[in-house]
């Protein structure tokens, strides 16, 4: 199964400062693990939300909202994607993930984990055009994944 691990984010990553090196030592070697487990499949920051855009759709109407977001209360500030045999699974890696610097006894921090759906979740209500189109994009983004 495969899950996406949310990183949300803070006050630091919203104002775009960067890890020091020693949290990206942790966290290079916490990836490290990962790797040698078979786990990890994907793994990215985010740049802050003020980098980024919004679509929102309503009432037949488009509207772009350029970043930042300061109305919402939780952004994501990086992720990964893991293939586990369960959530619990996932649940144990997360516990060992190291948590940031900043994070003292006075602050929190989170991280969310999401199950991603197959293709094969919906196989049975698709029609076939729609499933042999899910078939040629999901081998188009593993060809990009090793071009």
């Amino acid at each position: 199964m495969r899950v996406m691990i949310l990183i949300k984010g803070n006050k630091e990553s919203e104002a775009g400062v960067m890890p020091d090196e020693g949290f990206v030592r942790k966290m290079m070697s916490f990836n490290e693990e990962l790797m040698k487990a078979g786990v990890l499949l994907e793994a990215d920051g985010l740049h802050p939300s003020s980098k980024g855009a919004r679509v929102r759709f309503s009432r037949g109407k488009t509207t772009v909202i350029d970043g930042p977001f300061a109305e919402t209360k939780e952004l994501i500030a990086g992720y990964w994607i893991w293939n586990v045999k369960s959530v619990q699974e996932a649940v144990e890696w997360v516990k060992r993930c190291p948590a940031p610097d900043n994070i003292d006894d006075t602050q929190e921090g989170e991280i969310e984990i999401r199950p991603i759906f197959e293709a094969s979740d919906f196989v049975a209500d698709l029609a076939p055009d729609i499933r042999d189109q899910t078939d040629r994009m999901r081998d188009h983004i593993e060809k990009q994944k090793t071009s």
